[in-house]
Order: structure tokens, then C-alpha cells, then sequence
């Protein structure tokens, strides 16, 4: 099973060592890091991410201010991820527990920490959810598996979703609707195509270019670059 993340911390050092260390586990898809909190409460409430490490303040007044803006973001988030916070001593860590916080990382965080954290929110983990969808159109219903959907293709204001089989079904809905709707490792890289990750191929900077299980070809903008990063990050293992 995949599993989606977000990192905030205004240490922007740590923060990117975070992201790095999650190299080494696969099935950890980053969608999102952020050094500002707000921005980051935004982006967990429409990504729905599975889990999120949060670097706790050293001082009182920046962790009031960091636990009141959390409190909200957990009276709107649905389903609740999963909230882990490094912290620079054991007093942090268990003022994070009493707001709401799952679980913590006391001071440094290292792959083997990270690697025991991992382990005990795998445990936690609910039941898969279902991987088909509905696509109504008029009158009809077809469900379709998650891991046959290749790309999206905005046509008006209906949606072209090309599956690995070379059928193409038409939804009477925006592009931008399923962007909002499907699973994190759903991305969009054009203001045309939402790609499937897990089809991506390759990666063309310098052409713009976003090749499909080596066969197809589709622009990205750079308009959408954070999410093209992102996708490098996943397969650049």
C-alpha cells in the first residue's frame, strides 16, 4: 500500500533532510513540504494526506501559536491524518501528544527513528479503501479500477480518462473536479492531464515533456513544477 506525507518545518535544513531520508522507503509519496504552518494547514485539508511531520517550535508562544491553527485544521479534516511531531526535548513532545499529536521524534530525526515511527502508524493503518470509481454519464454507470486509470484529459468541461488498456472513458465532470477527488499519487502537470504516477515513465525538463509507460508522450507546464518535483522525487529511488 502507498502512502501519502507532508512536511512542515520552518528549519529549512531539517526539512529537507526529512524528505531525503524518506528515500528509502518507497511506498512514501511526498505531497507537500512547507516552512510556513498556514500554508501547509491549506494543502493538508484539500491533499487528505495520510500522515504529517510537523517540527515543534523550541519556544511557548510558537507552539501556542502552532497547536491553535492545528486544533482548527483537525475540526476540518476528514479522515484525520496521522500526526507526528520532532521535537527538541520530551516537555515538547508531550505537549504535542496532549494537542492532538500521534506520535513523536525526540530531537534529531534519523532513519532509524523514522524507519520505528513508519512501523507503528503502518500498524494503525485502517483497511484499504476501495481503488474503483464510478463515472456516470447520462444514464450510465462504469466503475473503474484506480490502477487502470493512466492519465486525464480535460475536453471542455468534461473528462477524457485514458485507461492502460487503451479504452477511453468520457465523464461528464471537469478535470479540475477529479484533480480534487482522486488519490494523492493522482497528479496534475498540465492544465490539460492529471497523470496516474505510477504510469510516468520519464521525465523531459528541458522538453517539457512527461512520458507515459515509454510510449506516450504528454506537456507538462511549469506552472505545476512543484508537483513534477514531486513525481521525480517518487521514481528517482
Amino acid at each position: 500500500m502507498q502512502f501519502s506525507f507532508i512536511v512542515v518545518n520552518n528549519n529549512e535544513p531539517a526539512l529537507a533532510e526529512t524528505i531525503l531520508l524518506f528515500d528509502s522507503f518507497p511506498n512514501y509519496f511526498c505531497v507537500g513540504n512547507f516552512k510556513d504552518t498556514q500554508t501547509a494547514i491549506n494543502s493538508i485539508i484539500k491533499s487528505k494526506p495520510h500522515l504529517v511531520l510537523i517540527g515543534i517550535d523550541e519556544t511557548v508562544e510558537g507552539n501556542d501559536a502552532l497547536f491553535k491553527v492545528m486544533g482548527e485544521m483537525l475540526q476540518y479534516s476528514n479522515p484525520l491524518p496521522y500526526l507526528i511531531a520532532t521535537a527538541p526535548s520530551n516537555k515538547f513532545a508531550i505537549n504535542a501528544i496532549q494537542n492532538g499529536f500521534s506520535d513523536y521524534i525526540i530531537g534529531g530525526i534519523t532513519a532509524h527513528e523514522l524507519a520505528k515511527t513508519l512501523f507503528k502508524f503502518e500498524k494503525r493503518v485502517p483497511e484499504k479503501k476501495s481503488t474503483t470509481i464510478c463515472i456516470k454519464s447520462y444514464s450510465d454507470y462504469q466503475f473503474v479500477n484506480l490502477e487502470d486509470v493512466v492519465y486525464l484529459k480535460a475536453d471542455n468541461n468534461t473528462t477524457d480518462i485514458q485507461l492502460i488498456n487503451g479504452k477511453v472513458v468520457n465523464a461528464y465532470k471537469t478535470l479540475k473536479h477529479f484533480e480534487n477527488a482522486l488519490p494523492f499519487y493522482f497528479l496534475r502537470i498540465h492544465k490539460s492531464y492529471v497523470v496516474n504516477i505510477n504510469h510516468v515513465s520519464r521525465i523531459h525538463f528541458s522538453k517539457s515533456k512527461c512520458y507515459i509507460n515509454y510510449n506516450e508522450v504528454l506537456p507538462f507546464s511549469l506552472t505545476y513544477r512543484k508537483n513534477i518535483e514531486a513525481i521525480i522525487r517518487k521514481i528517482d529511488l
